[in-house]
């Protein structure tokens, strides 16, 4: 772990402000029904639950567009979209949020992914998915290869898969190869399909769970997630590794062989969905700020405690992250 205090990180953050950082991957709206729980159904052993409220969010790839916002950077979000009502809802949340959306391919062959969360005396009861995973067409790769071209300045891109189809083999490979010779940083939050694609990036970021099931390796222990770390960095060629741990924090791997725990504080924690788009947005937020990788690190694994602590996706702000540096 390295020492950051809050000068440090304001200093970063205020460096990031304006910056732009294109997020590509697959995006989703997120819908909750927010009630309470007082009794189980007659019909079945379920619990009843009594709607008080109903809200729509940004969810997979445009959570992480909506903490560069909050964040004070610029974030081009490039996915794919049903031509449906909730294609519509999406759009206009994502706009007045204040992110760019040209990156966004309409798709009248398929329905907008749309999450749909219950939640119960702030616990989530069941998780109802609508969504099609076909592959994204040659005509969304164009656009959105253009849309990177077309940008004047970009600080970095974050790759946020999620198995739905937007991240194809080639079109990952194609936006790394632009990126390494435009020298922008790439930033990885992988799943399974393309797990190994993802080479010659400035962050990969797997959670536990990935990795095992990618490398067969079980992080039973210390020894073994150290062989898991460096095995990644050199199937990938990747500048670094960061392998998020639960409540265990995170496990960075860097080129240079350095390999530096990243510890969590107890909290309490009432959601974990979206920790993980906080996580990949702080990291490129501050690396673009002029954070190095273990700065950039500490500063997502403190981020991503945050979000846990609230109900539902949230975003972090940059109030938040600086307060919060008295607990590192």
């Amino acid at each position: 772990m390295k020492h950051i205090d809050k000068n440090r990180t304001a200093r970063i953050l205020d460096q990031a402000q304006g910056k732009t950082i294109a997020v590509i991957g697959d995006v989703m709206l997120d819908r909750y029904f927010w009630g309470s729980v007082s009794r189980i159904s007659p019909e079945a052993p379920v619990p009843v639950i009594d709607v008080e409220s109903e809200t729509f969010h940004l969810g997979g790839a445009a959570n992480v567009a909506k903490n560069l916002r909050s964040l004070g950077l610029e974030p081009l979000l490039c996915g794919i979209i049903g031509d449906d009502n909730s294609g519509a809802m999406f759009r206009q949340i994502a706009e007045s949020s204040g992110i760019n959306t040209m990156g966004l391919y309409v798709d009248s062959g398929r329905p907008t992914t749309v999450k749909t969360r219950i939640i119960g005396n702030n616990q989530q009861i069941a998780r109802i998915d609508r969504e099609v995973k076909t592959q994204l067409p040659k005509q969304g790769l164009e656009l959105i290869k253009n849309c990177l071209i077309n940008q004047k300045e970009l600080a970095g891109v974050i790759l946020e898969d999620y198995n739905k189809g937007t991240l194809t083999s080639t079109l990952i490979s194609d936006i790394i190869h632009f990126c390494n010779e435009k020298n922008i940083p790439v930033f990885v939050d992988p799943k399974s399909d393309n797990f190994f694609v993802f080479k010659n990036v400035t962050c990969f970021k797997p959670n536990r769970k990935e990795a095992q099931q990618a490398l067969g390796i079980e992080f039973d222990t210390i020894e073994n997630l150290h062989v898991a770390g460096i095995k990644l960095l050199d199937t990938l060629h990747c500048d670094s590794v960061l392998i998020t741990l639960g409540s265990a924090g995170m496990m960075l791997f860097e080129s240079d062989g350095t390999i530096s725990s990243v510890p969590t504080k107890a909290r309490h924690i009432s959601d974990v969905s979206g920790a993980g788009d906080t996580a990949i947005a702080v990291i490129a937020a501050t690396y673009a700020g002029g954070a190095d990788i273990k700065e950039a690190a500490t500063l997502s694994n403190n981020a991503a405690g945050l979000v846990c602590e609230k109900p539902g996706i949230v975003t972090i702000t940059i109030e938040e992250l600086i307060e919060s540096i008295g607990s590192l």
